[in-house]
């Protein structure tokens, strides 16, 4: 009778005790699924390659003159004598400013936001220090998941209100700046 009693026992007590294998289907694992960049936290990388040119040119032709008098003076005023001064001014002037900016790196950027919309406000940035030259590259702005690429990267013309700021310390910035007294001229003039 033992014998009967404990298939029957281990039967009972493997439906009583509750299952604990995990299951092999992992939703964060699927091989074929495209992983976008979709809550806050995701990691976007950003290709920038940014080219701009722009040229300014202006030019000024003024040219100006004043003719005044007064009379002798009548009455109690008679001590004032007969003044009279004239002035003439011409200006000329030209101006020309040109600049060209390449940058192309990558920056990997993190999602801050996700809007009611989907889309995905993004934010990152990057130090490169070399040769006592510290440079910081920051970028902002919101991307559509859409746009985003099979390699998790979207190129930056694809984000939209784009911040992009490029800053330098270091000897090369401080060549590039004015003295202080060419500043101070420079605020007076």
């Amino acid at each position: 009778m033992k014998r009967k009693a404990l298939p029957v026992f281990l039967i009972v007590l493997a439906l009583a005790l509750p299952a604990w294998a995990d299951s092999l289907w992992s939703d964060s694992a699927n091989l074929f699924a495209d992983r976008r960049p979709t809550r806050v936290g995701d990691i976007v990388t950003v290709t920038v390659a940014e080219k701009t040119s722009t040229k300014d040119e202006g030019k000024t032709d003024l040219s100006k003159t004043n003719a005044s008098e007064v009379a002798d003076g009548v009455g109690i005023f008679d001590f004032i004598k007969k003044l009279g001064f004239g002035s003439s001014s011409t200006m000329t002037g030209d101006a020309s400013t040109e600049r060209k900016h390449t940058l192309t790196t990558t920056i990997t950027c993190l999602v801050t936001e996700v809007l009611p919309n989907g889309n995905l406000v993004i934010e990152g940035s990057r130090n490169v220090r070399t040769h006592e030259e510290n440079l910081r590259l920051r970028i902002e702005g919101v991307i559509r998941p859409q746009d985003v690429g099979p390699d998790n990267s979207v190129a930056s013309d694809r984000v939209a209100n784009a911040t992009l700021s490029v800053e330098g310390k270091g000897s090369v910035g401080r060549l590039q700046k004015p003295g202080i007294l060419t500043q101070i001229l420079q605020t007076i003039f």
